[in-house]
C-alpha cells in the first residue's frame, strides 16, 4: 500500500466505526460505469455534503491491496449482483488535491508547480510499490506499463476544483492542471489502456474552456442536476428520520435547521454534517461557520450586479427567484451579472435549486443564518436601506404604530409591484416578507403555521434569549384589517403561541386594490393578545 496508489481501507474503516450512514449504493452507479464509454464521472456539491467520506469508500471498495469483505458485506452493495466482480480489483489512485496546494504552500512552491508534484508523487509511490518504469517513459507510460498486468486503475480524486479555486487569479496555474487532467481523461492512447473508471468530486463542476468543458467527456452531476447521484448528495429524509429515532432527537426540529435542498425523484437531502453534529452536541445551530470555506457569502451577495441586492432580499424575505442557471463558467471569477452568482451561490450550497420550476431559495434555518449574518456586512446603499426600514417597521409594530406600519407595507408593496403581481393575496404575503427583512435577528419566521381552527398567514416567533412579544400577522385583500383581526380571534389561533410566556401582537393587515387615487390602499390594525 502507498500514499497514493492503493492506500488501503483504513480511512473507510474509521468512517464505519462511527454512525454511518450507509450510502455504498453509490459504488453500483460507478460499477455501472466501468469499462464504458462513460467511465468518467464527476459529482459536484456543497462543502460538508460526504465529499471525502465518498471517495474512502470508493477507495476502500475497488483497492486490490487489501481484503473489504468485513467493511461491505453487511452494507446495501452486498446485495447487488455485481459486488465481487469488482470488490478488491484495481489499482486505485487516490487524490486529494488540497493536501498539494498546501504542500505547496508550505514548500513556498507556486501553485502552478503542482501538477508537477502530483505525478512526482505518484511516481514514487509506484516505484515503492514494485513496479519498475522503463527508461524514458512519462507517467503515462509508466501507468500503462502496470496496468497491462491485468489490473487497469480507478481514479479517485477528491476536491478536483481545489486549483480552480485557490488559483482563481493565475490563469497559467489553473492551465497546468487542467493539462494533467486532460493528459490522463482525454488521451485517445492513454484513456482506454490504462483507465478503468474515473471518479472525481468537488464544489464546481468542470471548468469551462471557452464554450466547451475543458474535459468533455466526464458525465456531471451537480446541486443543478445532480440527476441519479441526487440521493448521495446528503442524507434523504428517510436516513434522517431513522438516525433522529436512534439518538432520540425531534425530528421536526430537524427537518426544519437543515431541510431544504429538494432533488427530482429524491425530495428532501439534508446536510451530512450539519446534522451529525447536531445529533451527536444535541444541539440545533448553524454549522455551516465550521466549514473553513474560502468563499464568503457577502463577497458575492455584494456584487454590483443589475437586480442583485433585489433579488437577495426577496431570498431573505423567505421568497423563490428565478435563475438561468445555464452559461456559469464553473470559476469563481467569470460572472455575467446576477444568475451566474446565484448559480455560484447553488454550488456553494447556500441555495437550493428547483429544476421543474427553475427557482431557487434559502434551504433553511442553518443557511438563513449565514444571509442574515452577511447582510448586515454588506455596504450597498440599497441594502443598508432596507435593513434600516426593516428595523423601523419592527419598533413600529411592536409600538402598535399602525399608520407607520401600513406606510411601509404600501411603500413595500408599491416597490414591488411588477414582480409580485400586486393584485394578488401571495403577493402581499411576499411583501410582508420582504418589509420585515431583518427578523433572523429576533424572530423564527413561520408561514401557514397551523393555528387553532386554520392556517395563520405569517408568524414571526421570538428567540429564546430576546424579550419581544410573538407577531401573528394575518392579511386580507379588498376586506378589512377588522376582518383579519377577528378571524385571528375566531379561529383562535393565537392559541399555537399559547406556551410561549410572552405577549402576542395581532396584526392585521388589509389591501383595497379599488382604491381610488390618493386614498390609501393599505390599512393596519394591531391589538395585544395575552394567554
Amino acid at each position: 500500500m502507498g500514499i497514493y496508489i492503493n492506500p488501503g481501507n483504513s480511512g473507510f474503516a474509521e468512517i464505519n466505526a462511527s454512525d454511518y450512514v450507509d450510502k455504498t449504493m453509490l459504488i453500483e452507479l460507478i460499477n455501472q460505469t466501468i469499462g464504458t464509454r462513460n467511465k468518467l464521472t464527476c459529482v459536484s456539491r456543497a462543502r460538508r455534503f460526504g465529499k471525502s467520506f465518498a471517495a474512502k469508500m470508493l477507495a476502500a471498495y475497488y483497492d486490490c491491496s487489501c481484503d473489504s469483505h468485513e467493511l461491505f458485506d453487511d452494507k446495501k452493495i452486498a446485495g447487488t449482483n455485481d459486488y465481487e466482480m469488482h470488490l478488491n480489483k484495481y489499482h486505485v489512485i487516490c487524490l486529494d488535491i488540497t493536501s498539494f496546494i498546501s504542500g505547496a504552500r508550505l514548500a513556498g512552491i507556486s501553485l502552478r508547480e503542482v501538477p508537477t508534484m502530483i505525478k512526482r508523487a505518484i511516481w514514487k509511490d509506484l516505484s515503492e510499490s514494485g513496479f519498475t518504469p522503463f527508461e524514458n517513459d512519462t507517467l503515462s507510460d509508466f501507468l500503462v506499463r502496470c496496468a497491462e498486468g491485468g489490473r487497469k486503475f480507478i481514479f479517485i480524486i477528491d476536491e478536483w476544483d481545489a486549483m480552480i479555486r485557490e488559483a482563481k487569479d493565475d490563469e497559467t496555474a489553473q492551465n497546468n492542471y487542467l493539462d494533467l487532467l486532460r493528459e490522463w481523461f482525454k488521451n485517445t492512447t492513454f484513456t482506454p489502456k490504462a483507465v478503468a473508471a474515473a471518479y472525481m468530486t468537488g464544489i464546481l463542476p468542470i471548468k469551462k474552456d471557452g464554450s466547451q468543458s475543458a474535459i468533455s467527456d466526464f458525465k456531471e452531476y451537480s446541486m443543478v442536476a445532480p440527476r441519479k447521484y441526487g440521493e448521495f448528495v446528503g442524507f434523504t429524509e428517510d436516513e434522517v428520520e431513522k438516525l433522529c429515532k436512534e439518538k432520540n432527537v425531534d425530528f421536526m426540529t430537524m427537518k426544519r435547521w437543515y431541510d431544504g435542498y429538494t432533488f427530482k425523484d429524491v425530495g428532501s437531502v439534508y446536510n451530512p454534517n450539519s446534522v451529525m453534529q447536531a445529533a451527536e452536541n444535541d444541539d440545533f445551530d448553524s454549522y455551516w461557520t465550521e466549514t473553513s470555506a474560502a468563499e464568503g457569502l457577502m463577497d458575492y451577495i455584494s456584487k454590483d450586479y443589475n437586480g442583485l441586492t433585489k433579488t437577495i432580499a426577496e431570498l431573505v424575505g423567505g421568497m423563490e427567484v428565478k435563475v438561468n442557471t445555464t452559461g456559469f463558467a464553473n470559476d469563481l471569477t467569470t460572472f455575467r451579472g446576477k444568475d451566474d452568482v446565484l448559480t455560484l451561490l447553488i454550488h456553494l450550497g447556500y441555495l437550493s435549486y428547483d429544476s421543474v420550476r427553475k427557482t431557487a431559495r434559502i434551504p433553511n434555518e442553518e443557511i438563513k443564518l449565514e444571509f442574515q449574518k452577511s447582510i448586515h456586512e454588506v455596504k450597498h446603499d440599497a441594502t443598508l436601506k432596507r435593513i434600516a426600514e426593516s428595523e423601523r417597521l419592527f419598533a413600529a409594530t411592536i409600538q402598535k404604530d399602525e399608520e407607520a406600519v401600513a406606510a411601509q407595507i404600501e411603500k413595500i408593496h408599491s416597490e414591488e409591484t411588477v414582480a409580485l403581481h400586486y393584485n394578488k393575496e401571495d403577493s402581499l404575503r411576499s411583501v410582508i416578507k420582504l418589509a420585515y427583512y431583518t427578523y433572523r435577528d429576533r424572530y423564527l419566521q413561520f408561514e401557514e403555521l397551523p393555528a387553532g381552527e386554520g392556517y395563520a398567514d405569517v408568524v414571526y416567533i421570538p428567540l429564546p434569549d430576546t424579550d419581544w412579544p410573538a407577531l401573528l400577522i394575518e392579511l386580507k385583500w379588498n376586506k378589512s384589517a377588522e376582518s383579519a383581526i377577528d378571524q385571528i380571534m375566531k379561529k383562535n389561533y393565537p392559541n399555537a403561541l399559547m406556551n410561549l410566556g410572552r405577549p402576542i401582537l395581532l396584526v392585521g393587515i388589509s389591501y383595497d386594490k379599488d382604491a381610488k387615487a390618493g386614498e390609501k390602499k393599505h390599512v393596519c390594525r394591531i391589538t395585544e393578545c395575552r394567554i
